[in-house]
């Protein structure tokens, strides 16, 4: 068994390109690692929706670019059968983002130089820049993919890469199984070509043309007065956001420093994560100076929008469901019409506001790459901070384009002498309030999530918080709606549960709902303690129940 895994880590040490992995697998070998070797070597990276994201590293169970290599000969084979390469106007174009982690501009790079080797054009953004801004560039140039090298808001030691096909949406089965049994076919690295040259940086043109689309996002006219503090997270936000703010007119975002320009590091943070405690501490402390009208956080690769606001004394994150709700009730009173989107995990109030409007409304499986592909789309959210605003210019979650719509909400209700807070209240009076939370656990050992999983099948609770289950679904046999996924809903009277091992980070994640009715503004605070107390109870349940 030794032998075969130092065999196996020399075979990958005499064709890995990048000489850091190099150095590092050859020391492993070296002082015969009997921890890190079998780690590293216990089976490959799995190339699945989310493309791949895992820790910068040696071997083909780290990010690196021989996995990346083999990651875009893989891509490029399935892209050339799919369709000929060689159509009208030439071979067909792939295009290629990156964000500002270790490595990414390498694996940018090195994508590149294979897609040109298989007979592809490629062209690469001209530095890192947001996310949606590859998103967008995919459809804007006519290309047959895109590809963007992130691990979005994952821990430093991490990177990523995520694909795109021609309509501008991320992979969604089966062409996932398809591209990784193209990765699968690849017996060395020697086999794929890959020239110095022959493929495209792209100039500023494809950025301009994409701020331009952003002026769709905004009513013509509409009041640009709301005053916000600003946070990149250490990432590639602030440079697209700032130039989205001026050319919309909004009052230059007073920026926090310490977070401001692109650390592949992160030195100010634990995640990098908006939703995590601690990462909008400097945001709250530069808003009690400033005293803005809102905060608004980017995650490091800009398709996330994170919003707080001034709530008494101090300030709050608000979560991903309220600002997914406030962005609905202001597209409504826009007039917006199509169909409004979300995923199972977020909150049922996107169904009511679009059904007193007399909208169509539809639930898909967690992740943009499934709420992007509704037809009729219109708006489309994910509780997770994600927010497609304007799905003709951007078939993704887009965090500057949310931005520029939650301050255009924030400006109208100032000149109407109120606050996004208001908003919510009037929609909790209206519908019903409905308070999310999450109970969500991370692991180093994944049989952990294994576990729970299993034992919430075997011995399914008949209810939670007092609440009697009136509905138990296991997700993994589908539904007359929803193809199937690792996933349990649970129906109470008046509250909701799914319980869902992560796609792309060590968690399990359960996603808490309940709807407690409010007659007049006078009971909220009353409806919000119940609603409080009920959350409490149903976390501490489901914890027992899945033996957490």
């Amino acid at each position: 068994m030794h032998d075969d895994l130092i065999a196996r880590a020399k075979a990958w040490l005499a064709e890995d390109p990048d000489t850091e992995t190099r150095d590092e697998l050859a020391e492993l070998i070296d002082a015969g690692d009997i921890t890190e070797l079998p780690a590293r070597f216990s089976g490959t990276l799995q190339f699945g929706t989310a493309g791949l994201r895992g820790e910068l590293g040696a071997g083909p169970m780290r990010m690196n670019r021989s996995v990346v290599i083999r990651a875009a000969a893989g891509l490029a084979a399935y892209l050339k059968k799919q369709e000929p390469s060689q159509r009208e106007g030439g071979a067909g174009l792939v295009v290629i983002g990156y964000d500002a982690r270790h490595k990414s501009a390498d694996f940018a790079r090195d994508t590149a130089a294979v897609m040109t080797g298989a007979g592809l054009r490629a062209a690469v953004l001209p530095r890192p820049l947001p996310t949606p801004v590859l998103a967008f560039a995919i459809r804007h140039l006519g290309a047959v993919a895109g590809v963007e090298v992130t691990a979005s808001h994952n821990p430093p030691r991490d990177n990523g890469y995520k694909v795109y096909l021609g309509d501008g949406s991320q992979i969604v089965p089966p062409a996932d199984a398809e591209i990784a049994a193209e990765i699968d076919a690849i017996a060395s690295l020697h086999d794929v070509p890959r020239p110095d040259a022959g493929w495209e940086t792209l100039d500023d043109t494809v950025l301009d043309a994409y701020l331009a689309r952003t002026d769709a996002v905004l009513a013509p006219g509409s009041p640009r007065t709301a005053r916000t503090v600003y946070t990149a997270m250490h990432g590639v936000g602030k440079d697209v956001l700032l130039a989205a703010f001026a050319r919309a007119g909004f009052p230059e975002p007073v920026l926090v420093a310490e977070q401001a320009d692109p650390d592949p590091d992160f030195p100010t943070v634990a995640f990098p994560n908006p939703e995590e405690p601690g990462a909008m501490d400097l945001s709250f402390a530069q808003a009690r100076t400033a005293d803005p009208d809102l905060i608004i956080a980017n995650d490091p690769d800009a398709d996330r929008c994170a919003v707080a606001v001034k709530d008494g004394a101090d300030w709050r994150m608000l979560r991903g469901d309220e600002v997914g709700a406030l962005l609905a009730a202001h597209l409504v009173r826009r007039g917006a019409t199509g169909v409004f989107a979300e995923s199972i995990v977020s909150s049922s109030l996107l169904g009511r506001i679009a059904e007193k409007a007399g909208l169509p409304h539809e639930e898909t499986l967690t992740g943009f790459k499934w709420i992007a592909r509704v037809e009729g789309l219109r708006y489309g959210y994910e509780e997770a901070l994600g927010y497609c605003v304007d799905p003709e210019g951007v078939r993704d979650k887009d965090g500057i384009t949310a931005a520029l719509l939650i301050t255009e909400l924030a400006s109208v209700l100032k000149e109407e002498g109120r606050t996004l807070l208001d908003l919510l209240d009037d929609l909790a009076v209206e519908h019903g309030l409905h308070a999310t939370d999450q109970l969500s656990v991370r692991v180093q050992d994944l049989s952990v999530i294994a576990d729970a999983m299993r034992r919430l099948r075997e011995q399914p609770p008949t209810e939670l918080a007092g609440l009697a289950i009136t509905k138990a679904e296991d997700l993994t046999r589908g539904t007359d709606k929803l193809p199937p996924t690792d996933g349990l809903r649970y129906t109470l009277d008046g509250a909701r549960v799914i319980v869902r091992p992560s796609g792309t980070e060590p968690k399990l994640k359960c996603y808490l709902e309940v709807v407690v009715p409010v007659a007049t503004h006078a009971d909220l605070p009353a409806a919000h303690a119940n609603a409080a107390q009920l959350l409490t109870a149903l976390k501490r349940d489901l914890s027992t129940a899945a033996g957490l």
